[in-house]
């Protein structure tokens, strides 16, 4: 069955076209985030702050992705699911706008709080898109395809943000993002086929609002107690309100006919398995960005630029990877390739901690690549298996819970090593020692390898409709 808009002879070429079509929006929102980064203390030093207090605009843009998260699906099923996706652009795009007018902290956090909303539609309304129109045999690869422009922001994004910064200003790393939404609102109208509205559930608004205070209140808790920009009492405080609201909302779920996150989801086995393993892996791996810039710059000395010259090989190595990930999951399957591939991962997160500023920048490079290879393969994986048995009906339902988890297990996965440092912090020293970073990269290893009894407990022919992976006779 060819995907929706093209013809059986041109579903292969679709598997390719439609998920970089779709592509053009999520690299557009690597890069911004990449590129930002870079560009910090600028930005903070012009609009008279300090970079500690802009983190708190970076938490506003994940607080948004977790309110607004929860309700793309249903919009995608009330108004069309490619309708929202270049709305969401063009709400991002005027938020990056907004960005660079903003001469005000206060400005500028609700600027990244408007930026976070179209964010918050563009990834799950694209995997959205995706998984309705392709054959579930052409899933794996269309959703390598789909991730690999991704991929390429945050290898351009260091250098690219550093130059802006340096040579002209940073206010252009936003005015950056108006081309890119102008080229991918084009791709979309021209090539991307239409996708009138479906019958929808009634919007769950009691849910709506309980969501939206339990996930703003952990991520916001989360990013506050493992990288304070505000006491850590109010991350404590915020992290109780969130957790009274997940209360609120799970005995909501149980009485709602129509949940916003429906908990009977959980009913396909290996979109439970997918969520589970998933967020474990995310939640070791989502530590590697916040930690091992810190210990190459405050452990070994290395400049920023320094830095990033040595971290960004992992990112060309996850590129390369995307181009593996369906033979090798259709030579070894789903079982195989993740219950591995989550291990080896959290074994080359622990290795991480055995670098000494004694280390050659070679062999540092080369597990940096090999991890960016392992884990970039386990997420197409993970993916993929996450729809390998849900049925369309329920595609949109399944996108906005799992982009949900994502974003929660990311936000989460700072806080074991920010503990880490926290405790060491606490400990009376002025400056961490490369002991401390060393220990964190430990704690957060232990987190993905847990992914691997969830993995392994798989049937071996575990989503063989979308791996194509097939067990020898006996």
């Amino acid at each position: 069955m060819a995907a929706p808009g093209l013809s059986p002879g041109g579903a292969a070429a679709g598997t390719r076209l439609v998920p970089l079509v779709l592509a053009v929006a999520l690299f557009m929102e690597q890069l911004d985030s990449t590129v930002i980064a870079t560009a910090l203390p600028a930005i903070a030093a012009d609009i008279g702050t300090s970079p500690v207090s802009l983190k708190l605009a970076f938490t506003t843009y994940l607080v948004a992705l977790a309110i607004f998260i929860p309700i793309s699906g249903w919009l995608a099923d009330r108004l069309g699911a490619k309708r929202v996706f270049r709305l969401a652009i063009v709400v991002f795009a005027l938020g990056s706008i907004a960005c660079a007018f903003a001469g005000l902290l206060g400005a500028f956090v609700l600027a990244r709080f408007l930026q976070g909303m179209g964010g918050s539609m563009m990834t799950p309304i694209a995997r959205l898109l995706l998984v309705r129109g392709t054959p579930r045999n052409r899933l794996v690869p269309a959703m390598a395809w789909l991730t690999v422009p991704a991929l390429i922001g945050p290898m351009a994004g260091p250098p690219l943000g550093g130059f802006l910064t340096t040579y002209l200003s940073w206010h252009w790393i936003f005015w950056l993002n108006v081309p890119i939404a102008a080229v991918g609102l084009i791709l979309v109208g021209r090539y991307l086929p239409e996708s009138p509205p479906r019958p929808s559930r009634p919007i769950d608004l009691p849910g709506f609002l309980l969501a939206a205070l339990a996930l703003a209140g952990l991520v916001f808790g989360l990013s506050v107690t493992s990288l304070p920009a505000l006491p850590i009492e109010v991350g404590f405080a915020t992290l109780a309100v969130g957790a009274l609201g997940a209360a609120g909302y799970a005995a909501h779920a149980r009485r709602a006919a129509y949940p916003l996150l429906d908990p009977a989801m959980l009913r396909y086995p290996l979109f439970r398995v997918a969520i589970l393993g998933g967020s474990l892996f995310r939640v070791g791996i989502g530590a590697i960005p916040f930690l091992l810039p810190l210990m190459l710059q405050l452990g070994f000395g290395m400049t920023a630029f320094e830095s990033g010259l040595v971290t960004f090989i992992a990112a060309v190595g996850a590129l390369g990877a995307k181009f593996l990930a369906a033979p090798v999951l259709q030579a070894l399957g789903f079982r195989r390739v993740l219950a591995v591939g989550v291990l080896l991962s959290a074994a080359l997160t622990a290795s991480y901690g055995l670098f000494t500023p004694t280390t050659p920048a070679a062999a540092m490079m080369a597990l940096l690549f090999l991890g960016g290879v392992l884990r970039s393969v386990t997420f197409t994986g993970v993916n993929a298996l996450a729809f390998s048995d849900v049925e369309d009906a329920d595609a949109g339902q399944a996108t906005a819970i799992n982009a949900v988890l994502r974003q929660v297990s990311l936000a989460t996965g700072v806080a074991p090593g920010g503990a880490v440092l926290e405790v060491a912090g606490r400990a009376g020293r002025a400056t961490l020692a490369l002991g401390d970073l060393h220990a964190a990269f430990l704690v957060v290893s232990a987190v993905p390898a847990l992914a691997t009894f969830v993995f392994v407990a798989l049937p071996v022919g575990a989503g063989a409709v979308v791996s194509g992976h097939r067990r020898p006779a006996e």
